[in-house]
C-alpha cells in the first residue's frame, strides 16, 4: 500500500506523516486489497481539513473531515474511510 500526503497551505512534518501511516495500516489489516491511498492535509483559517481517496481493487473511495485539530480530523477520516471499507467489503462478499 502506498500512501502520498499532501499538504495545502501546511507543511507536513515527519510527525503527521507518521500517524496517518500508522493509521493506515490499521485499515490494510481490515481489508488487504488496498492499492493507494492519497491524503490531502488542508487549513482554511482556523478549521483543519483532512480528505484521502483510496484505490481499491475495483473501486475509488473518498471520505474528508473538519475538524479544529488535524489529528482530530485525521482519526475522524479514518473512521469513515473503516466504515466505508466494511460496506464494501460486504458489497463484494454478497456478490459472489
Amino acid at each position: 500500500m502506498q500512501v502520498i500526503v499532501t499538504g495545502h497551505h501546511l507543511e507536513v512534518t515527519d510527525a503527521l506523516k507518521a500517524n496517518i501511516n500508522s493509521k493506515f495500516e490499521k485499515l490494510a489489516r481490515h481489508f488487504d486489497n488496498v492499492i493507494d491511498v492519497h491524503v490531502i492535509l488542508s487549513v482554511e483559517k482556523l478549521i483543519q481539513k483532512a480528505e484521502a481517496t483510496l484505490q481499491l481493487s475495483g473501486a475509488k473511495i473518498f471520505a474528508e473531515d473538519h475538524q479544529e485539530d488535524m489529528y482530530a480530523a485525521i482519526d475522524a477520516l479514518v473512521d469513515k474511510l473503516d466504515r466505508q471499507i466494511a460496506k464494501h467489503k460486504e458489497k463484494t462478499a454478497q456478490h459472489r
